[in-house]
């Protein structure tokens, strides 16, 4: 399998040769020595790996994993403090690689399959433009390319349930696409052309998003027949991830990346009083020891507290060496993570969350038990006998059973892009406390800002976004968070 992505990215390098994209829709440069277009094969190629591996580090490891409090940081990474910025160059790759779907479905060799793959793939790109930013271009979004540079923004409400165009719909048209296609596609570096496992996908972000927008929806039936549809991810087999190389030119980013960078990246308090309250085994896997006890017969593991400054961290005494980084998988082997858009842990979780909150019915604690196997499976570790017996893990009924199951569910979504935060934002769970030296007012913040770029050439509809929203700030809440 690494193999074949490593020559379907060769491929891709080489086939994109002959094109370029853009950050500007209106410089578009022509090259009358070469071809117009690209095969749809090598564009696939292109929208699965830079999204995964955008979602996996920039997005994920670099900055969500500090708003769900996975890493702290020591001076550099001042998002861990809520200086949120803009996030500007997500924004606008996003916006590529949905020209890069738009050139699939205008290819004239694509087909019926690389479509429905690809309105998968738009559908999951434009949810995270949504989930990050609130009102968004969606409709007229891809505008620019027949030469409208001003899009509305659509609300975040439509843009998820719009009967026509709603990402929902979008997926389900998708799936029945793929069950009733003869054809074939290359390039995809996630499934190796098997549709089955892009229709278990496509379902399964069904069920991602229906649990994000449950506050505002009472009709809960087509979760159900999701549910006991048997056609979302069965086990790890059907994980939507991309492996990372052991080789170039696509490794784990934080391989080649410097100290320094490793360094930023401590376990948090939060972490370490979570994963030492359940005796959890994964700690070892997802962090390292100490260097202060590294060679002890016993190591430890100690986190740092989010958000404080240099001089708070100095002023308190806190002694570094005596902190944990992330663990060897993620520092010291190349192809120790994957490049992950979902795992089939996270459906058996919101099953077990949709169960426990009377919005399905099923068992929650096989659902619940499921997903736990299937995290501690993927990082490889065994899961201790009495571990599904112990009170503080164990599902028995009562209101403490949520807090049981989102807790589990956020550890299983380390560097899995913004997941966990969206989580928290939509549940509250864990509890996360923002840190003493946050720039924030001490709320914990639930978006990013529009890109300057959109205040200059798109005034009028970012004025009437923001103002619908509740302002241009990071603590106006989008649709579906709201109570």
């Amino acid at each position: 399998m690494k193999n074949y992505i490593k020559l379907l990215l060769t491929l891709f390098v080489l086939g994109t040769a002959t094109t370029s994209c853009t950050e500007n829709f209106d410089e578009i440069n022509e090259n009358n020595n070469n071809p117009e277009t690209v095969s749809p094969q090598f564009l696939l190629t292109n929208v699965i790996s830079v999204s995964s591996d955008l979602n996996a580090y920039d997005q994920g490891f670099r900055q969500s994993n500090y708003l769900a409090q996975f890493s702290a940081s020591i001076e550099f990474e001042r998002i861990d403090r809520y200086e949120m910025g803009t996030n500007s160059d997500y924004w606008n790759s996003i916006f590529q690689l949905l020209s890069d779907i738009q050139s699939i479905k205008a290819s004239s060799t694509t087909n019926d399959a690389y479509n429905a793959v690809g309105d998968i793939m738009q559908s999951y790109l434009f949810s995270q433009l949504t989930d990050l930013w609130n009102d968004v271009p969606y409709t007229e979004a891809l505008g620019a390319l027949d030469g409208d540079f001003s899009p509305k923004y659509d609300t975040q409400e439509s843009i998820y349930t719009d009967s026509e165009t709603g990402i929902i719909t979008v997926l389900q048209n998708a799936v029945t696409t793929l069950e009733n296609t003869n054809a074939t596609i290359e390039g995809d570096v996630l499934y190796s052309g098997d549709l089955d496992k892009w229709v278990k996908f496509a379902n399964s972000l069904q069920v991602r998003y229906l649990l994000r927008i449950s506050k505002r929806i009472t009709d809960f039936s087509e979760l159900q027949s999701l549910a006991d549809s048997g056609n979302l991810m069965q086990s790890n087999e059907d994980n939507a991830v991309v492996p990372y190389l052991s080789t170039s030119p696509n490794q784990f980013p934080l391989f080649n990346a410097s100290s320094g960078t490793y360094n930023e990246h401590c376990m948090t308090v939060t972490v370490e009083s979570i994963l030492k309250s359940w005796d959890d085994p994964r700690i070892t896997i997802l962090y390292n020891p100490t260097n202060a006890t590294v060679n002890n017969d016993t190591p430890e593991y100690y986190g740092l507290l989010n958000g404080q400054s240099t001089n708070t961290i100095a002023s308190s005494g806190v002694d570094l060496n005596n902190i944990s980084l992330f663990g060897s998988i993620f520092r010291d082997v190349a192809d120790g993570v994957d490049a992950q858009f979902m795992q089939y842990s996270e459906v058996q979780f919101a099953l077990a969350e949709a169960v426990a909150k009377g919005y399905i019915t099923g068992d929650a604690n096989t659902y619940y038990e499921n997903a736990i196997s299937a995290s501690f499976n993927y990082y490889d570790t065994e899961i201790p006998e009495d571990y599904f017996s112990r009170s503080i893990i164990a599902l028995d009924g009562s209101e403490d059973d949520i807090t049981k199951i989102l807790t589990q569910k956020w550890l299983s979504l380390i560097s899995v892009g913004h997941e966990a935060w969206f989580n928290v934002r939509r549940t509250g769970i864990p509890n996360l406390e923002p840190g003493p030296d946050n720039f924030n007012e001490d709320k914990y913040p639930v978006r990013y800002l529009y890109p300057e770029s959109e205040q200059a050439s798109n005034n009028a509809n970012y004025l009437e976004a923001s103002d619908r929203i509740g302002g241009d700030n990071i603590n106006s809440q989008g649709w579906w968070e709201k109570e």
